[in-house]
């Protein structure tokens, strides 16, 4: 689904705050997001709409890490948000790192 986010780009930058995270457009944002609480586990989403597909829709709780290609939920992943406010999910710390890593050659 498009809704307009932006592509993530670049080096990644630990989030250190969750709740700032739309997980259905996939963007940061500078104040806390709506929590939706989903079997115990708690996402973020920036409006009604969004509060909604994460009710609803098991794969808009869910992406995929870049780097070990495993499925990871978005409420347990490891975010790491991009210059242009691209979110990226990632399994661990570990894997952030090493995404990281393939720009610092350039």
């Amino acid at each position: 689904m498009s809704m307009g986010q932006p592509i993530p780009e670049g080096k990644v930058t630990k989030v250190s705050d969750n709740t700032k995270i739309c997980m259905v457009t996939n963007r940061a944002y500078d104040k806390p997001q709506i929590p939706v609480r989903v079997d115990g586990k708690t996402y973020y989403g920036c409006c009604d709409m969004c509060k909604s597909m994460l009710t609803n829709n098991a794969d808009q709780r869910t992406a995929v890490d870049p780097v070990s290609k495993q499925k990871v939920d978005k409420s347990a992943a490891v975010i790491g948000v991009t210059t242009n406010g691209g979110v990226i999910y990632f399994k661990n710390d570990k894997d952030l790192e090493e995404y990281n890593q393939k720009f610092d050659s350039k």
